[in-house]
């Protein structure tokens, strides 16, 4: 019979050391995409705004300043409270209770324009009871 190997020994080479190619191809993709996160962290910070009024120490605005997003905008009173459950502030607006915008925010703390004259910025959805039911991304106190 003849007499056939059935292990082999394969040839092995030792890495001892990172080439200095790869090391330096490494730092540079590595700050590339430092530097693009950081421009989109900073990009996204600039679009957020809030302003005070240093005598009374109230919010004169706050949300965000997209008005690519928040295309419709409203004006009147801010009042808590939605209608049948669609909305959970309303605008008072000259007209009567027919002209009410009914708002939701997910960007803006509404509650603390209660009662002041405002004017907000956001998207319009469409509601099963209200005739204007809008998500509120910018709110700003009317003088």
């Amino acid at each position: 019979m003849e007499n056939n190997k059935l292990l082999h020994t394969l040839e092995t080479k030792e890495v001892d050391e990172i080439s200095f190619v790869s090391f330096f191809t490494f730092i540079a993709v590595a700050v590339i995409i430092g530097a693009v996160v950081g421009l989109g962290v900073s990009r996204l910070n600039k679009k957020t705004t809030t302003t005070s009024d240093k005598t009374k120490g109230t919010t004169q605005s706050a949300g965000i300043v997209d008005k690519k997003t928040f295309k419709d905008s409203a004006e009147g009173i801010l009042r808590e409270g939605g209608i049948d459950g669609e909305g959970n502030f309303h605008l008072e607006r000259t007209g009567g209770i027919s002209q009410n915008a009914y708002l939701t925010s997910s960007t803006v703390d509404l509650s603390n324009y209660i009662g002041k004259k405002v004017k907000v910025w956001g998207q319009t959805f469409s509601g099963q009871k209200a005739g204007w039911l809008m998500d509120v991304g910018l709110v700003e106190i009317e003088k």
